[in-house]
C-alpha cells in the first residue's frame, strides 16, 4: 500500500428538503472542482424554521482528498 496524504476542507450544503440532501448537493457540488475526494464527516447541523415548520436545513461537512502525487 502506498502512502497517501490529504488536504481536509469545510464545506456547507443546504436543502429545503431534508440533511440527507444537503449532504448529498454539497459532496456532488464539490466534487465538480475537487479531485479525490475520499471522505466526509458531517461537523454541524442546524436549521431555519419559519412559522413554526422547518423552512431549511443547512449541513457543515469536513471532506478529505487525497493530494495528487
Amino acid at each position: 500500500m502506498t502512502d497517501r496524504v490529504y488536504k481536509l476542507i469545510e464545506i456547507v450544503g443546504t436543502s429545503p428538503h431534508g440533511t440527507d440532501e444537503a449532504i448529498r448537493n454539497a459532496i456532488e457540488k464539490a466534487s465538480k472542482t475537487i479531485n479525490h475526494l475520499d471522505w466526509f464527516e458531517v461537523v454541524e447541523m442546524r436549521g431555519q424554521i419559519a412559522e413554526g415548520k422547518i423552512a431549511h436545513y443547512q449541513v457543515i461537512l469536513k471532506v478529505g482528498f487525497r493530494i495528487e502525487d
